[in-house]
């Protein structure tokens, strides 16, 4: 930092100190500058500080340097260090944090009141905390529906960074850290408190993208329980139908919300498939040519008839649009996800496929005569 001399055009560097060059201390000084100054974390940060030391926890004996409300009603938990953060402030402010997180509102009200009363002040918590947050009526006011932390330091440990980071990032926690730095020049003193995490000018970047990794990992989070559902589906199924047919005894659970076994005819299968709002068997055509899929599909509408005596009406999708064709049979208005509607899905879906089965053996082994036969003759 450098002062300008605006005679001589030049600048004069500001020399940087530690506090305790300057004697000064954490509780004496930096806890009353930045009690006494409810703009210290930014003039857009206003707090109401409401108790200092406090040590109001059950079955402990510790204490925070500063508690105070925000604009939003959260409670903010303040702790300062002087010239060097410690190792182990992040473990200490998060116990700190929780223990607050059970404070209520008219808990949050006493000790506010009870901090006023030490100060020697007839002011009312109640008109106080109203006035401050912009709401006439206190009991309309909801506190502590979050938490925040600030750490104010002349220095921070790597460790703490790198958990207050890993904290921000991953669990989208509100934590600052604020880097108080005194200066000395011609006499005087300055102290220049700067918010250092979040970067300021990249907050609300880092804010997003601290909510888009939790989103992330909530969404991995859900994919893990649907695998695990899955499998549990598909164990339940296939025992049962092996007892009924041979068609998928090689098949295996899976991870996936289908499971297909071979008709005899390449890129044909028979499809098991399961979701949110539907259980489905289909003789699917996922040959690499369209028009082979095509083909099999116009071949296998020639019997449709004689198909669905067997099975019950199907719904024929020939797809023009796409690569594929399926043939399916569905029963709507189920879900994978309730329990309660796996025994309806599984005798669906068993007494479904092993009809396809039967109705459809014929019909396949004819097309894929004709296939062979055709390919041979174009060799």
């Amino acid at each position: 930092m450098f002062v300008i001399d605006k005679e001589k055009n030049r600048i004069n560097k500001i020399k940087s100190c530690t506090f305790s060059d300057l004697k000064f201390r954490e509780r004496e000084h930096l806890q009353e500058w930045l009690e006494n100054t409810p703009t210290a974390f930014g003039e857009d940060d206003e707090l109401l500080f409401i108790q200092k030391e406090f040590d109001g926890f059950d079955d402990t004996r510790e204490r925070l340097d500063l508690l105070a409300i925000d604009k939003q009603g959260d409670l903010v938990i303040i702790e300062n260090k002087l010239d060097d953060s410690g190792r182990d402030v992040t473990w200490q402010v998060l116990k700190y944090a929780s223990y607050c997180s059970s404070l209520t509102t008219p808990q949050i009200r006493d000790i506010y009141q009870s901090y006023l009363d030490k100060k020697g002040c007839s002011e009312n918590a109640e008109s106080n905390i109203s006035e401050f947050l912009d709401i006439n009526d206190f009991e309309d006011i909801q506190l502590n529906n979050n938490q925040r932390i600030i750490l104010v330091s002349g220095s921070y440990r790597k460790e703490v960074t790198s958990t207050v980071l890993w904290l921000l990032q991953k669990y989208k926690l509100k934590i600052q850290c604020f880097k108080a730095t005194p200066y000395s020049f011609e006499g005087q003193i300055f102290l220049n408190i700067e918010q250092i995490i979040p970067v300021h000018e990249v907050e609300e970047y880092t804010i997003k993208m601290a909510e888009k990794a939790q989103e992330d990992q909530s969404t991995q989070e859900k994919q893990v329980i649907r695998h695990k559902k899955r499998i549990e589906f598909w164990n339940l199924l296939l025992p049962k139908l092996n007892t009924k047919t041979n068609l998928f005894a090689n098949v295996s659970p899976s991870k996936d919300n289908w499971i297909n076994a071979g008709s005899g005819v390449s890129g044909v299968g028979f499809v098991f498939s399961v979701a949110k709002n539907y259980a489905r068997t289909e003789v699917s055509m996922t040959r690499s040519s369209a028009e082979e899929n095509k083909f099999i599909f116009d071949k296998l509408l020639k019997y449709r008839e004689e198909i669905e005596v067997q099975t019950g009406t199907l719904e024929w999708e020939r797809m023009d649009n796409k690569k594929a064709c399926r043939i399916k049979h569905e029963l709507l208005d189920v879900s994978l996800y309730e329990k309660e509607n796996w025994n309806k899905m599984v005798d669906f879906l068993i007494a479904s496929m092993v009809k396809m089965e039967v109705a459809f053996k014929k019909s396949l082994q004819v097309i894929n005569r004709q296939l062979k036969a055709d390919r041979g003759s174009s060799d």
